[in-house]
C-alpha cells in the first residue's frame, strides 16, 4: 500500500490499529509504504491517497526448529539467498521484501503459494499459522493439476545509488511505545513536509528514510543517526559494537511488483562476498542495508557480477563506470 503525504497526518496509534498482528510503514522521499494485515486493513479509513498493490500477499520466514521467529539479531536477506530469493528467482515469482531487527519476512502473492510451496519443498519443512497454532502445510492441493512456471532469464540489474546517510537498525521495548508514539509521529510525518517526487533532489546525497514494524508483537525501526539523536538514550536496543549501515537504492524508475530477480541480483553477489544484509522493499523502489565498513566491499561484489551478468560493453554504455561513491549519485 502507498499513501502520500497529505493523507497521512490525520492518524494516530489508535488501540485497535496496534493490535493488528502485522504492521509495518516505511518513509522514503517519494511517499509512505505501509503493510498491514487483513485485520489491520480493514480498519483503514477509506481515502483517496491511499494507492493498494492489486493482490493479497503472504508473509514466509525462515526459522529454525519450526518455531517463531526470534527476538534476536536476524539472519539477514544474504542468508537465505540461495536457499529462498534466488530459487524463487528462477521460478519467475516475484517477492517483496522486508527485513526488520527480528527476522526476514519474504511477501509473494497468495495466488503464487502452490509454486512458492513446490519450489520450496524439497529444502525446507513448510509450516503455516491458523488460528494461532503452527501446523504442517501440507494440505494446500499443489500436487493435482500443477504446472511448474516457465524458468525465466533474469532481469537486467537496475541502476543503483547510495546515499550519504548513516543507518542504524534497533528495536525497543513494547511496552515503551505509548512514551515515545508523539515522538514517532512527528518523525513519521510532521518532519519533512510534503514528498518529492524526483529521486535523489535531497541535499548533500541525505534522503529521508525511516521504517517502523509492529509484527507480533516486537518492534523493528530503521533510521539515521541523526533521527536516532532524538530518542532518548538507553531506550532504543543496539548491538554491542553500535554498528552502522549504509544504504544501496534500487532502481532509477518505480520497480512495480512483477518483474523478478531483483532482490536475488542483489543478495547473491553479496552472499558471495559473505556480506550481511538487510532489505527493505517499498511501494515504488528497494533498499540494501550493509555494514559501513562493507561498503567498498558491496560496490565490488555488485560490479563482479555485473560483469558476469552483461556483456563489458553493455555495462560501459548503460551503466557507466562504478565507483565508491558515497554520495546519494548513481552507482552505476
Amino acid at each position: 500500500m502507498q499513501i502520500n503525504t497529505a493523507g497521512c497526518k490525520h492518524w494516530r496509534f489508535q488501540k485497535n490499529f496496534i493490535r493488528c498482528k502485522f504492521f509495518s510503514l516505511t518513509e522514503t522521499p517519494e511517499d509512505y509504504t505501509i503493510i498491514v494485515d487483513e485485520e489491520g486493513f480493514l480498519e483503514l479509513p477509506s481515502s483517496e491517497h491511499l494507492s493498494v498493490a492489486d493482490a493479497t500477499w503472504l508473509a514466509l520466514n525462515v526459522v529454525s526448529g519450526g518455531g517463531g521467529f526470534s527476538s534476536s539479531q536476524p539472519i539477514g536477506v544474504t542468508k537465505i539467498a540461495k536457499s529462498v530469493i534466488a530459487p524463487l528467482a528462477d521460478q519467475n515469482i516475484s517477492v517483496f521484501m522486508l527485513s526488520t531487527y527480528q527476522t526476514d519476512f519474504i511477501l509473494v502473492r497468495e495466488r503464487d503459494l502452490p509454486f512458492v510451496m513446490h519450489t520450496l519443498a524439497a529444502e525446507f519443512t513448510i509450516l503455516r499459522v491458523v488460528n494461532g497454532e503452527t501446523v504442517a502445510a501440507d494440505d494446500l492441493g499443489i500436487t493435482n493439476g500443477f504446472v511448474k512456471p516457465k524458468l525465466v532469464q533474469r532481469p537486467v540489474i537496475h541502476p543503483l545509488s547510495s546515499p550519504s546517510n548513516m543507518f542504524c537498525v534497533t528495536s525497543l521495548d513494547p511496552d515503551t511505545l505509548p512514551t515515545v508514539a508523539t515522538l514517532l509521529m512527528d518523525v513519521m510525518f510532521y518532519s519533512n513536509g510534503v514528498k518529492d517526487s524526483v529521486v535523489g533532489n535531497e541535499d548533500s546525497g541525505h534522503i529521508r528514510f525511516f521504517s517502523f514494524s509492529l509484527i507480533e508483537g516486537y518492534i523493528s525501526l530503521v533510521m539515521d543517526v541523526q533521527t536516532q539523536q532524538r530518542f532518548p538514550n538507553n531506550l532504543l536496543f543496539t548491538s554491542a559494537s553500535g554498528e552502522l549501515w549504509k544504504m544501496v537504492r534500487i532502481g532509477g524508475q518505480p520497480l512495480g511488483f512483477d518483474e523478478c530477480g531483483i532482490v536475488a541480483q542483489i543478495s547473491e553477489p553479496l552472499a558471495a562476498a559473505d556480506i550481511p544484509a538487510y532489505y527493505i522493499s517499498t511501494f515504488k523502489f528497494d533498499h540494501a542495508l550493509v555494514p559501513e565498513e562493507n561498503i567498498n566491499g558491496v560496490v565490488n561484489a555488485l560490479q563482479y557480477f555485473l560483469k558476469n551478468l552483461i556483456p563489458e560493453s553493455d555495462m560501459k554504455r548503460d551503466c557507466g563506470k562504478m565507483s565508491g561513491n558515497s554520495s546519494n549519485k548513481p552507482l552505476f
